[in-house]
């Protein structure tokens, strides 16, 4: 039987220059991500859209999720598999679309994971992992386009 879970934050636009929304060009596209008892995220639209591009955007936030549940599942089941994993990088790179009338989406995301792992390891048991991820994290399970990785690896 499966258990559910609730997850809650709460969104605040903080891009009110005194007029509201009376003019398209007279409010910032920006906000808050408050989640109880964890630091505030500051937040902005995506620069094309007329964004501050020295914030996070929800695009980057996706991008972000998709990638560090990646990351932290392999690290679960390389350990599970005597995988021993000492560095993890990844500079994942999503894949966007917009139509004609604005409407945009991802239409892919590619990982690019840079993992180094201990001397000995078998690197086709090491690739063998990321394929069962997509089984498993919860983000990956709850997008509707294909995540690819291509991971490289070292050996210490």
């Amino acid at each position: 039987m499966p258990k559910f879970h609730d997850y809650t934050c709460r969104i605040g636009w903080t891009g009110n220059r005194g007029d509201g929304t009376r003019t398209y060009r007279g409010y910032d596209r920006t906000w808050d991500i408050t989640t109880i008892g964890k630091p505030v995220i500051k937040c902005s639209n995506d620069p094309l859209l007329g964004g501050n591009p020295a914030l996070p955007n929800p695009e980057d936030l996706l991008l972000a999720s998709v990638s560090a549940c990646h990351m932290l599942w392999y690290l679960h089941l390389g350990s599970d598999a005597g995988i021993v994993v000492h560095s993890y990088t990844d500079e994942p790179v999503g894949h966007g679309e917009s139509e004609p009338n604005g409407a945009g989406r991802f239409v892919g995301i590619t990982l690019r994971p840079r993992i180094e792992v201990e001397s000995g390891i078998d690197l086709h048991k090491a690739e063998a992992i990321h394929h069962r991820i997509h089984e498993v994290c919860y983000i990956a399970r709850s997008v509707n386009f294909p995540i690819l990785v291509e991971a490289d690896y070292r050996k210490l």
